[in-house]
């Protein structure tokens, strides 16, 4: 069978899936215009500041959004923010003393979160700030709620650390049910612990937000699921009242915090890429799905099945080989829109312990909603797809890339 009747009986095949991820477009859509009505969001809130960035009435009003579509008492979304990673980092600084118990209970976080913790030693981690950390893993993709509890019991932990996407592991993302069952746990044990929820990839994919079944603070990036596309950097933190502005004086500095901060003129693709970030995490989910189905018919193990029910919008493609891991990303590089002629090769990368190949092709450099793939050269070599702004230019890229693919195998 071509790859094109393949495509076809894909699309078929996924009709119901492909329907739910609409229905949810639209209630996300919902959501986003209502908060945008309920704050009158209106031309003046295009316009700049610069310097101190005093009285930014545009960003006041983003932040607010950003609090009704996310369920939060208050937000703190920036361009200042370099990168999720950068968000997550001031939100752990911003939340912890020295003396601290930080506790991860999703296991081993994201490789670019390793020196800000001291797990890689780095002069500069919360380890240097004598800030401790401790670490739980998941069983068969489930959360350890006995040993939690026991540790909680054992001495106080000040924050809880929970990643949702997988990142570089070969476990499963974390669904909204889950969290809400070990959160309860918690709260038998500790109701003070800060609970954090790294929500990176996964906005605008289960109708519950994170802090509606009892977290505290989530943080995000603007150039995955919520920037739609659009925002060119940026991040968000939502939560509490009180967190976000021990957040914001992190950022900026204490005594200001979240009054200060210059929008440089981001404020309109920010909010015009929450605007159409139901739209794009729906292509790319239904890009996920058919990348899933595709390369599952095709004999490649992949995570999660086409058939699941999906946390984010990363896909695993389980290659079991280093040379077919390569030239897939090659080949989603070869089929971007932008720097199509360019050739990703495995290097050494700021923040990860392995090498790393990444595809991004992408408007905006790094951008995970646009389509990209990358991966370490590691065991078991797990291509992580992401984004797709478009479906027709998600199917496009990923049938010619299969196409070649199985050309040349």
């Amino acid at each position: 069978m071509t790859i094109e009747n393949l495509v076809l009986k894909a699309e078929k095949d996924c009709e119901s899936i492909f329907r739910q991820i609409e229905q949810n477009e639209y209630y996300f859509s919902n959501l986003v215009l209502s908060a945008f009505q309920s704050e009158n969001i209106n031309e003046t809130h295009f316009n700049m500041t610069t310097g101190y960035g005093y009285n930014d009435c545009g960003r006041e009003a983003i932040e607010r959004v950003f609090a009704k579509v996310l369920k939060g008492e208050k937000a703190l979304v920036r361009n200042q923010f370099i990168s999720g990673s950068h968000a997550l980092s001031t939100c752990l600084f911003g939340l912890l003393r020295p003396g601290d118990t930080m506790l991860s209970i999703s296991g081993l976080p994201y490789d670019t979160l390793h020196e800000v913790i001291g797990i890689k030693d780095n002069p500069s981690s919360l380890k240097s700030f004598h800030i401790n950390y401790e670490q739980i893993d998941l069983i068969n993709n489930k959360f350890d709620i006995s040993s939690i509890k026991e540790k909680l019991k054992e001495h106080k932990i000040k924050l809880i650390e929970i990643q949702r996407s997988k990142g570089y592991s070969t476990r499963e993302s974390i669904k909204i049910k889950d969290l809400e069952e070990v959160i309860k746990a918690i709260r038998e044990i500790d109701k003070e612990v800060i609970i954090m929820i790294d929500n990176c990839y996964c906005e605008f994919i289960e109708k519950t937000s994170p802090l509606e079944v009892g977290a505290d603070i989530i943080v995000g990036s603007l150039i995955k699921n919520l920037g739609g596309s659009i925002a060119n950097n940026g991040a968000y933190i939502v939560g509490k009242e009180d967190l976000i502005n021990l957040c914001a004086e992190r950022l900026n500095l204490p005594g200001e915090g979240i009054d200060v901060g210059p929008s440089l003129g981001s404020n309109k693709s920010i909010l015009q890429g929450l605007y159409f970030a139901p739209s794009v995490v729906a292509s790319a989910l239904k890009t996920a799905v058919l990348t899933s189905y595709l390369m599952e018919k095709l004999g490649f193990k992949v995570e999660p099945s086409y058939q699941s029910a999906r946390a984010d919008i990363v896909q695993n493609i389980i290659f079991e080989n280093k040379d077919l891991l390569i030239k897939y990303v090659q080949l989603i590089q070869k089929n971007s829109p932008i720097d199509s002629g360019s050739m990703p090769i495995p290097t050494s990368t700021p923040g990860y312990e392995d090498e790393v190949i990444m595809a991004s092709g992408a408007f905006t450099q790094g951008s995970s909603i646009e389509l990209s793939c990358d991966g370490p050269i590691r065991p078991p070599f797990i291509a992580y797809q992401q984004g797709g702004v478009t479906y027709n230019y998600g199917k496009l890229a990923i049938c010619n890339a299969i196409n070649e693919l199985i050309a040349k195998d």
